[in-house]
């Protein structure tokens, strides 16, 4: 049954599933003829003026981008470290077929995005590489939709941005604290059990799911676009002044020592979204030992974030457009939007009904913090409109932001670009499988909403 439904979801995505840049195009469409419908007094010529603010003006997400595509390079490049790889390569020795290959990309993307969101992205399309390498009889297609599959788990880690924004009073995110003046820590949103179930439940599961949905029918992989970088050998430094900087392990270890510094001591452990950056920029300088092994990581990881570079700025025109309001005194259609799903909701029912809402949102907004700029303000006033302004209780609000996020950037392209670039695969070979995870994510985590 799981094949036969999986296989309807990969017929109709590989039919009708555009590029994901093409996608991006056609919801901006749909946000502005949404806003023509429903918000009262919309202007055509206004809604042009206020995309071009979301893209390149004053209203532009150029900083919120460059943050989230630096936390990519870096644990991109960190999972390149000849360490970790070689640690990969002896994992990727263990699979014997291609539910095995894909079991383990999945538990190694899910656990990497619990630590981070960019190691995670990757970590498990990189093992899915290695593995390929040595199995023929896989469809890559699918081993790689079991790695973006572990993605699911990113918001409920501790680089989720909205986690990030909730600890920081300064983050410009954090909309709790301009609301209440109150701070979220980590106990009150992760450390929970209505984020902890969900996650076990997904690590339990959705090994069996993917056993269950495995295709018969074999793909053949592109070998050489894979051996590509087996081909690729260390040249021997040279003894020139230029080549000794170069491979200098002692300017590696004096940045590592810095940052460790300022991390340990002036940000005092703080998790945020500049401090990920900053942990794990000093880890790739160590795991990579020398400066021209790390440049000629980053510089190789960067590639990964071209098709992000291009993308961000249109979803920065349709979080414009969301805000769009053509007159004081007139709701935006976030606000249209969110208030229709949660204006009925009750103290018990207000954290799964803004789920649903994030899960909408999600389509338009695929970014943890953009999205939280969008739905964030009008969740924590309903919570205060409910006389529940505690710690606990706007975490969990926050935390249902969150899982809508994570669980339907299943069906939302724009995260799987980067793995897409690493694997060399188009959308349309991985989408399919995804539903299925975005099923059952659903579920689990709007569940836990619910019971805990």
């Amino acid at each position: 049954m799981f094949a036969r439904i999986t296989n309807i979801f990969i017929r109709y995505i590989q039919r009708f599933m555009p590029d994901p840049y093409l996608f991006a195009i056609i919801l901006t469409l749909i946000v502005v003829l949404l806003n023509l419908i429903l918000v009262p007094q919309s202007n055509l010529g206004d809604m042009v003026h206020v995309w071009y603010q979301g893209v390149w003006g004053k209203q532009n997400i150029f900083i919120f981008a460059l943050q989230m595509t630096l936390i990519l390079i870096c644990g991109t490049t960190l999972a390149q470290a000849p360490l970790i790889k070689k640690g990969l390569k002896y994992l990727a020795s263990y699979p014997q077929n291609q539910v095995q290959a894909a079991i383990m990309c999945f538990l190694a993307g899910a656990l990497g995005s619990l630590l981070n969101w960019g190691l995670g992205l990757v970590i498990g399309t990189i093992l899915a590489k290695e593995i390929a390498k040595r199995l023929e009889e896989i469809d890559f297609g699918y081993v790689v939709a079991a790695a973006y599959m572990g993605f699911i788990t990113w918001t409920s880690g501790f680089s989720s941005s909205i986690v990030l924004a909730n600890a920081d009073p300064t983050s410009s995110l954090n909309i709790i604290y301009k609301m209440t003046k109150q701070t979220v820590g980590l106990e009150n949103d992760i450390f929970t059990l209505y984020n902890i179930i969900p996650i076990i439940l997904t690590l339990i599961a959705f090994p069996f799911i993917l056993k269950w949905m495995a295709p018969k029918e074999i793909k053949p992989i592109q070998r050489n676009f894979l051996l590509e970088e087996e081909t690729t050998q260390i040249e021997k430094p040279s003894k020139t002044f230029a080549s000794r900087l170069e491979n200098a392990w002692i300017l590696n270890l004096i940045f590592v020592i810095a940052g460790l510094y300022v991390f340990c001591g002036p940000l005092k452990g703080k998790v945020t979204i500049d401090s990920m950056i900053l942990l794990f920029t000093i880890l790739g300088l160590l795991f990579h030992w020398t400066p021209i092994r790390y440049v000629k990581a980053f510089c190789e990881s960067a590639k990964t974030a071209g098709s992000l570079l291009l993308q961000y700025p249109l979803y920065g025109g349709i979080m414009a457009l969301m805000a769009y309001t053509p007159h004081s005194g007139v709701e935006p259609l976030q606000t249209v939007l969110a208030k229709a799903v949660v204006e009925t909701a009750n103290v018990y029912t207000l954290p799964f009904l803004n789920y649903l809402a994030s899960c909408i949102i999600t389509l338009f907004v695929p970014s943890g913090g953009g999205h939280w700029a969008v739905q964030g303000p009008v969740s924590i006033e309903a919570a205060m409109a409910l006389k529940q302004t505690s710690p606990q209780y706007l975490g969990k609000i926050s935390m249902s932001v969150a899982f809508g996020e994570g669980v339907f950037n299943m069906i939302q392209p724009f995260w799987a670009l980067p793995i897409l670039a690493l694997a060399g695969l188009s959308i349309r070979d991985i989408m399919g499988y995804c539903v299925m995870a975005l099923i059952f994510g659903f579920i689990f985590f709007g569940g836990a909403l619910l019971i805990f």
